[in-house]
């Protein structure tokens, strides 16, 4: 049996799958605390162009940074503190990547839902 989601479930998914990918697009990357603020810019940037972003906030933790032999450090998924908002219909999902207790959490912080407006 077949099941549409709702726009409250394609709100979720949408929120996952956004913060799932930008994890693994972004982990790895050389990074240092000169150049942090214009990673959080290019994240957010690129995150923003997909299909059902509203809103998104990137914070890296510059203090985990630590210098390697070559001068810079590696980003990890600890250092992420990201809020993102996704939009399907009038469904708004408020989702959070955050360090938690030593792991990278994703989260769904809020689902909201506006009513739609009367065409009388």
């Amino acid at each position: 049996m077949t099941k549409n989601p709702n726009e409250r479930e394609k709100a979720v998914f949408e929120a996952g799958i956004k913060l799932g990918a930008l994890y693994h697009q972004w982990v790895g990357t050389p990074i240092s605390r000169g150049s942090a603020a214009s990673v959080e810019q290019a994240i957010e940037k690129a995150v923003i162009l997909q299909p059902f972003v509203e809103e998104i906030s990137v914070a890296l933790d510059k203090d985990l940074m630590t210098p390697n032999r070559f001068g810079y450090s590696e980003l990890t998924g600890m250092m992420f503190n990201v809020e993102l908002v996704t939009r399907v219909g009038f469904t708004y999902c408020h989702a959070r990547l955050f360090p938690s207790k030593g792991y990278p959490l994703m989260s769904i912080e809020a689902l909201d839902e506006i009513p739609e407006v009367s065409r009388h």
